[in-house]
């Protein structure tokens, strides 16, 4: 948990193998917490930190509908009520609705013949039903002082309303989960989770919006800080990456294409394998096998 630029704050705590982060961006008048985390976040992890540190954020910005980013939104809403909640509004009925975000986000590869989703784990990580005050569509400011605005960044592919910030004062780029490189991996460099993706060439246009702005610093929830050199790499691997699911989803069997589930085996076999929550690339091979 440390300053990692000037008023940009990363809070970093263990997900099982892995690790999660959320950010606060502080102005000298209000900041704003980018994601929740999971139920016990907030107590265990953020207002420690948000406590040492002085700070009690103005806003919460919810960057997607995954359990690991709003799954502690109740809990803070509830430990700090008059912090004013956003999310994109395309996201916002999973942001808002677990059981909505469980049953659809998770649980619609189930009719495809995926393994199930432990659905019952899955809605004990979070917290509880939490409003959003504010709709967002991309584009929006945010301001903190009187010389500091940040801006709201639609960032679609990985859910239709993942957002970031870009803030301009550092030249910093929290894009959270937008792009997932070539997967998540845990702490010792081993491949963990594959990117899921909704749509591909939003994907790739969110890449391009990012690859644009050349950000001093590429900030995310599951890799370590990246510099310009660093992102842009980073950004290219995750371009590759959809690149090569679809190569693979090309060279499969014709009499496999049909099979989701098997030809989501197939592509795992070729490009991972993944050993958690493989079940997620299957939306990533849908659009490869769509188009």
């Amino acid at each position: 948990m440390t300053e990692i630029a000037d008023g940009i704050h990363r809070i970093e705590s263990d997900l099982g193998p892995r690790f999660m982060c959320q950010y606060v961006v502080a102005g000298r008048d209000r900041s704003v917490l980018v994601d929740t985390g999971l139920a016990d976040t907030p107590a265990a992890v953020i207002d420690p930190y948000l406590e040492r540190m002085g700070m009690e954020p103005t806003f919460v910005l919810s960057s997607h509908a995954d359990n690991d980013h709003v799954g502690g939104n109740r809990a803070f809403h509830d430990a700090h009520p008059e912090a004013i909640f956003m999310c994109h509004e395309l996201d916002r009925r999973w942001v808002e609705s677990n059981e909505a975000l469980v049953r659809e986000n998770y649980g619609w590869h189930a009719a495809y013949g995926f393994p199930a989703m432990p659905a019952d784990e899955l809605l004990a990580s979070m917290s509880g039903d939490s409003p959003v005050d504010v709709g967002l569509s991309g584009g929006e400011t945010i301001r903190l002082d009187a010389y500091r605005v940040v801006e709201v960044l639609h960032l679609p592919g990985h859910t239709p309303g993942h957002i970031g910030l870009w803030d301009e004062h550092t030249q910093a780029a929290i894009i959270i989960d937008a792009v997932l490189a070539d997967g998540i991996y845990d702490r010792a460099r081993n491949k963990l989770i594959p990117p899921r993706y909704y749509d591909l060439q939003a994907l790739r246009e969110t890449i391009d919006q990012l690859e644009a702005r050349r950000p001093e610093l590429l900030l995310t929830a599951h890799y370590p800080v990246l510099d310009r050199a660093e992102a842009l790499e980073w950004l290219a691997i995750g371009r590759a990456f959809i690149d090569d699911v679809e190569r693979a989803v090309r060279e499969a069997p014709a009499e496999e294409r049909d099979d989701l589930w098997g030809l989501t085996q197939r592509v795992d076999g070729a490009l991972g394998p993944f050993p958690e929550f493989m079940t997620e690339l299957g939306a990533t091979v849908r659009e490869a096998a769509a188009h």
